[in-house]
Order: C-alpha cells, then sequence, then structure tokens
C-alpha cells in the first residue's frame, strides 16, 4: 500500500472556520472521486502556526496514485487546493504500523 501526506497552509484571507468548511465540506467530496484512491483522512491541525490541515491518502501504488492526479478529476482537486491555501507540502511515505486496536 502506497500512503501520501499533504501538509496544507490556508489562505491568510481565510478564517480556520472557512478553511474546515471548504476542505470538509467542499473538497472532500471531489478528493473521493479520485480513481483507485483507497482511504483517505482529512486532519485539521489545531495548534501548529504554519500547518492548518494534514491529509493521508492510501492507493495500492504509486503509480496509481500517480495516475489519479494525472486524470481530470485529478487535476481538478490539486487546483481545487492550489486555490485555497499558502502552502502545500506533499510527502510521499512509507508507512509502519506499530499498533492498532
Amino acid at each position: 500500500m502506497f500512503k501520501a501526506m499533504i501538509l496544507l497552509t490556508k489562505r491568510s484571507d481565510m478564517s480556520s472556520e472557512e478553511f474546515a468548511h471548504w476542505w470538509l465540506e467542499e473538497h472532500a467530496p471531489r478528493a473521493r472521486e479520485l480513481p483507485k484512491v483507497r482511504e483517505i483522512r482529512f486532519n485539521l491541525v489545531a495548534d501548529a502556526e504554519d500547518v492548518d490541515g494534514v491529509a493521508e491518502l492510501w492507493f495500492d501504488s504509486r503509480e496509481d496514485f500517480e495516475a489519479a492526479y494525472a486524470t481530470d478529476i485529478g487535476k481538478a482537486v490539486a487546483q481545487d487546493s492550489l486555490d485555497h491555501v499558502s502552502a502545500r507540502v506533499r510527502l510521499l511515505v512509507e508507512e509502519n504500523q506499530i499498533l492498532t486496536s
């Protein structure tokens, strides 16, 4: 399984409430349409100065991730993010699960 984590910093003209509404109510339905996405988690950050949200997206492979963002849907999802954030950092990670309940 391949995981991408994306750190988002809201635009300076957006409140935290506006960011949360856009991300969870407007952007999330678009992200769900990404081809071959297996799981998505959006984490609102409470006390960081420079990061407002952390997205986690799982795909079967890095190739599926790259192919998803190469589609028209993927390009629209990425552009929607760029239109609403002042910074976006993609982290392509190897997840090591230590404990599950």
